[in-house]
């Protein structure tokens, strides 16, 4: 809860949007104004304040939109301070006020917390300060009982016959994500909530969701984020989803996933699609993804990526750190380096961490082992999933029949393709 919101020894209230739907509002002297039908606000913010209270008059039978601070809470009776005329407005909106009935309740949101979809059976809110904050959600069996008015001779039941007491199924308001429109994302994307979470998590999210929540809610993420989770994406959603941006945004975010990942999933889209990305993608990289793209996803060269790290063995150790600090951020592998010869031949193999405990002067030759364990670039998935369990290495380099570096299979990329027949 933010400490902020206390204030001397004012007493703190928490009310629920249930509560106060249908509830009246009377004036000073107890005469009924009307009825709350909906509050109002701008969810963008951690905790954010209720700005107005959509009323239907009990004279003219109007809805009228009153600010909250004209309501004072008070043994559970509204009660308006002597009100001006300028305070009753037609209902209008100013920027960023939403309905919060309307645009959260018995909808989905992202808890970011437990990266799970809910669904909004009531709203929190604490009164401090004379202000009225939305501070959590909640999505437990409560907050529908307390919706039908069940809530109290329900508990009763259940802890007389059962022993059991309810509790509050309540998620914080700074780990809600609404996602029911783009503009709903708009509004909180600032906050970069979707963001914080694992990619493996949001793309399981984005598969539970419907396919326009789905598109809303990957368009709302930022290209390095998009990339990561549709990484993580079932390949049928991932195209899905690609098929819904344009030339352009496709490209980006293809260009920010690794090289073997981009590849098969350009290799699961129509090729005047394929075609279309790739003319927007920097040249060095569509070269890249066109050689990738041109063998069988079966064999090894459909499995490898090419964004990896390679050296001649005059190269020193140093020499090499320096080289890996200005292009790891670009790799799909640093884990693994290999030593090559002019020709590209494969020589020999060291570690980063054989790299780091070296002296900088140190050739790479000196360092690297010979004994490197590589595969045909034509060979299938079953004998590298072989060799990958025989040697227990997390990569492998993959060559051509002139022993030429290729590329190099991620064991990740490779359980990918063999873990959905292993139950088989």
């Amino acid at each position: 809860m933010p400490m902020n919101m206390a204030s001397g020894h004012e007493p703190q209230v928490f009310l629920y949007l249930s509560e106060l739907l249908g509830k009246r509002i009377v004036d000073s002297e107890g005469r009924p104004i009307g009825r709350v039908l909906d509050l109002t606000g701008n969810i963008g913010g951690m905790y954010p304040p209720v700005i107005d209270v959509v009323v239907r008059l009990k004279e003219g039978r109007r809805t009228v939109m009153l600010p909250w601070q004209a309501i004072a809470v008070f043994h559970g009776t509204l009660t308006a301070r002597p009100l001006r005329p300028e305070d009753f407005r037609e209902p209008a909106f100013r920027s960023g006020e939403l309905l919060l009935k309307e645009t959260l309740l018995d909808k989905q949101v992202v808890d970011t917390d437990g990266a799970k979809i809910r669904r909004v059976n009531d709203l929190q809110f604490l009164m401090a300060n004379k202000i009225l904050y939305l501070v959590h959600v909640d999505v437990g069996f409560r907050g529908l009982l307390r919706r039908v008015g069940l809530e109290r001779p329900i508990a009763f039941i259940l802890r007389g016959l059962f022993d059991y007491v309810m509790t509050d199924q309540l998620i914080s308001w700074k780990f809600v994500q609404p996602v029911s429109s783009p503009d709903l994302l708009r509004l909180t994307v600032a906050q970069n909530r979707l963001a914080q979470l694992h990619p493996a998590d949001l793309a399981d999210i984005i598969e539970e969701l419907d396919i326009h929540q789905r598109s809303a809610v990957f368009g709302s993420l930022d290209v390095e984020t998009a990339a990561e989770t549709l990484e993580e994406t079932d390949p049928k959603i991932q195209v899905s989803l690609i098929e819904g941006l344009s030339m352009e945004s496709a490209s980006d975010i293809i260009e920010e996933m690794s090289l073997s990942e981009a590849a098969d999933l350009l290799g699961d889209l129509p090729r005047e699609r394929v075609e279309g990305i790739l003319r927007e993608m920097e040249k060095e990289v569509a070269e890249d993804m066109k050689e990738l793209l041109a063998h069988p996803e079966e064999k090894a060269g459909g499995l490898m990526t090419t964004s990896y790290l390679s050296f001649e063995p005059g190269v020193t150790a140093g020499e090499a750190m320096e080289k890996i600090r200005r292009e790891a951020e670009d790799m799909d592998l640093i884990y693994y380096l290999y030593v090559v010869d002019g020709e590209e031949r494969l020589l020999g193999v060291l570690t980063l961490r054989d790299l780091l405990v070296a002296p900088p002067a140190t050739l790479l030759s000196d360092l690297m082992d010979t004994r490197v364990v590589s595969v045909n670039i034509e060979a299938k998935k079953e004998r590298i999933a072989d060799d990958f369990a025989k040697y227990g290495i997390l990569a492998m380099p993959v060559v051509d029949d002139n022993d030429s570096l290729k590329g190099v299979i991620l064991f990740k990329n490779l359980l990918e393709v063999v873990a959905p027949k292993l139950g088989r």
